[in-house]
């Protein structure tokens, strides 16, 4: 061997005492400007995940309530007594009027309404929107009467429901029934017609095809549409119960808004709006952790 080789293998060697080299990401962070933000403490995300939520709401009331004070006015009450009129609603005992006691009652009707006619729209809307995103015929042939129908309001659908329905319930189930369907199918569509072609190209060599494929690529694909589909669906069922039991229906939060309204009772009105709004959150939240539950695979899509 060679001097000179022997002389470049010592020049590469390490010297015995030389310290290790840093990682590259402790090098990095070592630099100015390169340094891992701090991770929030507990106190910051109880705060963050409990307090701040609130906050708006709360601002809300006193803006309400200062509102009231300010103007004088006796149209419009203040929080507090709305505050009464729901405890009376739901317990009796202050006003011991036609209203007392009944919100069970009322509540009761109007939940069965929006979930039956929900479920249905659910039940109609998903399978239709994963065969109309599949399959482009049948895309072709239904897509075109959907969004014709789609701009339609549900409130222009009120005289004709109540011609095929007659005055009551089922005229109110339909209404919400076409309220929740148009986003669900629209939103399985779309949620269908995304998914990559590389997934079912890489599932179609892994020997998936199928039934097995609709199950294993497409459904999973496009459950993120899907649940931003029944969430808007859901929201619009609350919105139209309250148009659907304002047609003679005896019992039900719309029922009742309506009958506070002809009695000038805007107590009753608002604290049916808050009933509607509370319920319409608690089961908002309910979706949203089936959601999360579901894809909790997709870190991204959770909500």
């Amino acid at each position: 061997m060679s001097t000179s080789v022997l002389d470049s293998s010592a020049r590469a060697a390490p010297a015995p005492h030389a310290k290790p080299a840093q990682p590259a990401a402790e090098a990095q962070n070592a630099q100015p400007g390169f340094a891992m933000p701090a991770q929030p403490g507990a106190l910051r995300l109880w705060l963050g995940r409990w307090v701040v939520p609130v906050l708006l709401p709360l601002a809300l009331l006193l803006a309400w309530d200062l509102a009231v004070r300010w103007t004088g006015t006796m149209l419009v009450p203040s929080p507090r007594e709305v505050a009464l009129m729901l405890w009376d609603f739901a317990f009796g005992g202050i006003y011991d009027d036609a209203f007392s006691e009944t919100l069970g009652t009322h509540w009761l009707q109007s939940m069965a309404r929006v979930y039956g006619a929900f479920a249905l729209a659910t039940a109609v809307g998903i399978p239709l929107g994963l065969v109309i995103g599949k399959n482009a015929a049948i895309r072709r042939f239904v897509d075109p009467t959907l969004q014709m129908l789609r701009p339609v309001p549900v409130t222009a659908w009120l005289p004709l429901s109540m011609i095929f329905f007659g005055v009551g319930p089922n005229a109110a189930i339909f209404l919400v029934f076409l309220g929740a369907f148009f986003p669900i199918v629209i939103n399985t569509t779309f949620g269908v017609k995304s998914v990559e072609v590389r997934l079912f190209e890489a599932a179609a060599m892994l020997g998936c095809s199928g039934a097995s494929m609709f199950r294993q690529v497409v459904l999973p694909a496009a459950l993120p549409s899907i649940f931003n589909g029944l969430r808007l669906g859901h929201g619009i069922a609350w919105f139209l119960i309250v148009v659907g039991e304002m047609t003679g229906v005896p019992e039900g939060l719309g029922a009742a808004i309506m009958d506070g309204r002809m009695l000038s009772r805007t107590d009753v009105v608002i604290s049916g709006m808050v009933v509607i709004g509370f319920t319409g959150f608690v089961t908002d939240r309910l979706l949203v952790a089936l959601n999360n539950r579901l894809l909790k695979w997709s870190p991204q899509h959770n909500v």
